[in-house]
């Protein structure tokens, strides 16, 4: 009888091991996958903050729209530790093969999580922002924190979309990827910093 295929579903992985899999050369998590697992971390601490704004006296359809929306976030950017390896695959088997065209013709999809990280951690720091007049001083601090770990991951995975589309030999492509990441962190980096600066603004007060 044939051994059956083994699935490894990273996401129920533990911390430990889940870093273990990233630390490793050989491994088949990546770059894409660590950027998701940050993603889930800035997801969750949306949620929170999303969560305490709803128990305070404003209570309102809104808060209760933002706590389920901000709980499926953290759910996909979990699944999309998975869905990032899933996606390199192509390219694997293209490089493994030495078939050029098959390698050029994959980048595409090997960057496709990726993307779909970065704009989702541009919707999280839009909603951070959105929440900023609902929350407390605490819940302030929480969004701070997730929209400094979706900043960052969303640099991570544009790094990897950046790196990928300098290895092809399509100039047009090259040119598009490159200025469309440029755009969207220019706008990513305007709301990080709005969040910021009224979290510690609010820090100062007395």
């Amino acid at each position: 009888m044939a051994d059956k295929i083994k699935i490894e579903i990273l996401k129920n992985d533990t911390v430990d091991a889940l870093t273990a899999k990233l630390s490793d050369p050989e491994g088949r998590p990546d770059a894409g996958s660590a950027a998701a697992s940050s993603a889930a971390f800035a997801a969750a601490l949306l949620e929170r903050a999303a969560r305490e704004a709803a128990q305070g006296p404003e209570q309102n359809e809104k808060l209760e729209w933002y706590v389920r929306n901000t709980e499926i976030l953290r759910s996909y950017m979990v699944k999309l530790i998975d869905e990032d390896v899933k996606c390199r695959g192509p390219l694997r088997r293209a490089m493994t093969e030495g078939d050029e065209h098959r390698i050029e013709a994959s980048r595409q999809t090997a960057v496709s999580i990726c993307l779909e990280i970065v704009n989702m951690m541009g919707k999280t720091l839009e909603m951070a922002e959105e929440l900023l007049p609902y929350a407390d001083r605490t819940a302030k601090y929480h969004l701070a924190e997730s929209a400094d770990l979706a900043y960052g991951a969303s640099l991570a995975a544009g790094r990897y979309v950046l790196y990928m589309s300098s290895l092809s030999s399509d100039d047009t492509y090259q040119y598009v990827m490159r200025r469309e990441n440029e755009l969207t962190m220019q706008e990513q980096k305007a709301v990080y910093d709005r969040v910021s600066a009224a979290v510690s603004a609010a820090g100062s007060e007395r």
